[in-house]
Parts: C-alpha cells; sequence; structure tokens
C-alpha cells in the first residue's frame, strides 16, 4: 500500500469537517493568492536546507491502516549535525527513511522523536556528509494575516519548489483526531508539496511547517511550539510533560453535537465499546458543547484514570466507561 504525497489526508482533508473550530481570533477574508509578494530571496535563504524524506512503515503498525506504508514528505534541517524538523504523519513509525538533499544526494536517516500535541517531529540524517546547510528560526508569533509569506518544499520526483502565499487567518484548528492547535497559520494558494513543506517569512526565516491541504487553504504549524521540547524529544524522543490522555476516536461536530466517526482498532475507545455513529454528550456528567470541548475537558485528566461518557446510540441514552491511554505507548515514536 502506497501512500501519496498528501498521505492520509483523508485525514487531513476530513479536518475541514472535524469539528468547527472557535471563531477566528485574526482573520484578513478575501485575500486574493496572487497578490503574495514573489520573494526569491526568501526561497533561495532556506531551499538549502530543505530535504525529501520517503518514509517506510511495516504494515502491521497502527498508523499504517490509515497513513499507508510508504510516505513522501518535505523536512527542514535545523543544525549542521542533520538534526530535521517535519510533520509528524509522514514519519510516524517508519523503520527506513531515505532523505534526498537539496543537492539530489540521498542519505540515511532515522527518527528521533514525536511531539503528538504540536504534530512536529523530529529526524537525523546520517552525518556522513555533515556539515549540512541549516535554515535560520523565525517568530511565528510575529504572523499575522496579510503577511507575505513562501512555501518551501520537496516536490516528489521533481526538485525542491518555492512558491509565494500569504497568511490568510491566524485562528484555532481543531482535528478530528484528538489534535487541536490554539494558534494555527492558515496561508494560501495551494503548494503541491505541503506535508512538511518550509513557511518562511519575507527574511527566508522558518516560521512554521505546512501540515494539511484543505479546500481554501493549507493549515501551517507554528515554529514556536518546537523550542519548548525541542532538548527533550532529541533525548529521550518525546515532550518532558505528562502525556495526554488517548481515547483513538475520530470525533466531528455535527449540528451541535460531537458525533464518533470511527474508533481505532484496538484503542481505549474501541475496547470500552464505542462505535461509529455514537453521540457524546457528556463527560463525567459534564456536558461537552462541541469538540474542543471535548478535548479540553478530556486533557484535563490524567492518563489511566477511568471516565464515563454519556453518549446516545440509535437515540436511546447509554453510558460507557472508557480509561485512556497514553499515545506514546501505542505509536512507535522513534527508531529503534
Amino acid at each position: 500500500m502506497r501512500a501519496a504525497p498528501g498521505v492520509g489526508l483523508g485525514l487531513a482533508l476530513a479536518a475541514t469537517l472535524a469539528g468547527a473550530a472557535p471563531a477566528p481570533e485574526r482573520t484578513l477574508p478575501g485575500v486574493a493568492p496572487g497578490a503574495a509578494a514573489e520573494g526569491p530571496g526568501a526561497v533561495a535563504r532556506v531551499q538549502p536546507a530543505i530535504v525529501g524524506i520517503r518514509a517506510y512503515v511495516a504494515a502491521d503498525r497502527p498508523s499504517a491502516a490509515t497513513l499507508g506504508t510508504e510516505r513522501w514528505g518535505t523536512g527542514v534541517l535545523l543544525d549542521a549535525d542533520g538534526l530535521a524538523v517535519t510533520v509528524g504523519y509522514i514519519v510516524l513509525e517508519a523503520g527506513r527513511l531515505d532523505v534526498r538533499l537539496d543537492s539530489g544526494f540521498v542519505v540515511a536517516a532515522r527518527v528521533v522523536g514525536h511531539d503528538f500535541e504540536s504534530g512536529l517531529a523530529l529526524i537525523r540524517l546520517d552525518g556522513s556528509r555533515a556539515p549540512y546547510p541549516v535554515a535560520r528560526l523565525g517568530r511565528a508569533q510575529a504572523v499575522a494575516p496579510g503577511d507575505p509569506v513562501a512555501i518551501v518544499g520537496a516536490v516528489e520526483g521533481e526538485r525542491t519548489l518555492g512558491r509565494a502565499a500569504r497568511v490568510t487567518a491566524v485562528r484555532p484548528f481543531v482535528a478530528y483526531w484528538e489534535y487541536m492547535l490554539e494558534r494555527a497559520i492558515r496561508v494560501t494558494p495551494l503548494h503541491p508539496a505541503f506535508g512538511g513543506a518550509a513557511l518562511v517569512d519575507g527574511d527566508g526565516l522558518l516560521v512554521g511547517l505546512v501540515s494539511l491541504r484543505l479546500p481554501d487553504g493549507h493549515v501551517a504549524i507554528p515554529i514556536d511550539l518546537l523550542a519548548p521540547v525541542r532538548d527533550a524529544v532529541v533525548r529521550t524522543g518525546r515532550p518532558d510533560r505528562p502525556p495526554r490522555p488517548w481515547l483513538g476516536l475520530r470525533a466531528l461536530d455535527e449540528a451541535g453535537e460531537v458525533n464518533v466517526a470511527g474508533v481505532t482498532p484496538g484503542g481505549p475507545a474501541a475496547q470500552a465499546g464505542i462505535r461509529a455513529g455514537d453521540v457524546i454528550q457528556r463527560i463525567d456528567g459534564t456536558r461537552v458543547a462541541d469538540v474542543s470541548d471535548f478535548y479540553r475537558r478530556l486533557w484535563a485528566r490524567p492518563v489511566g484514570q477511568a471516565l464515563e461518557l454519556s453518549i446516545l446510540r440509535g437515540g436511546a441514552p447509554t453510558t460507557v466507561t472508557v480509561r485512556p491511554r497514553d499515545r506514546y505507548a501505542v505509536y512507535q515514536f522513534r527508531s529503534p
């Protein structure tokens, strides 16, 4: 089973249906894609640090069913020894990584670790071709709607492509796979190599990683989310903070209700008997207003503590007790 560059983005595209995010915080409506300033200097500054990633995942790994066993994406080099950042779904549970440098050479790499909360992952390239070119980091906090930016990504089978773009909004983003960004950057127009592509400002500084392609543009993860976890992920493969409780369900906002679109086989929700079509109304007796409210209440609880979900199943009320797990205990989050 081979996944194209936008793999799993059944996952990604459905994120628009993943439940309505809270009202936009900072939005610039009606930005014409063609209005984005060209910025070849910005692209040239980051391009040498852009790499293409081909990930190979064993068919028996949990993520293979949704993300595929072969994936393509982009990474951005962070240090001369070969540390690079990408979006997590590209390299999740990868047993082998082949990385194409901007020069065309291909080197091996390994997965260093993941931050499941931000959606970022780190990989380490083989040191045989060090020192590597390095991208300079900017500040995503300074990015605002209307700002001209560029998307620079490694196109599968081709070379690195830089494309002028513009920020259309900075607002929360809620996705159905138990994922939420409080401050996601929305950009347009679309780029063919969006999975892990660099989002750079006018000075060529890395301000985000493009993660998803939606009908109205891309969602990018702010690079500011990397600094607080970088050292711990390099050291142990995961952030140095308590893990979020994980249920293994897909939750959608529909008509003001939290609907279960599906469950992960073998996950806590499936083991508790939760099914597609269930409507979650309360968590430990407290009513949930929408998917983001459900996530916040779920994540406020410790991993392993049983919680009670009040649901509607076929119009009839019922109660299910489920014990959340640590997602890092389920997925192979770094190379063996």
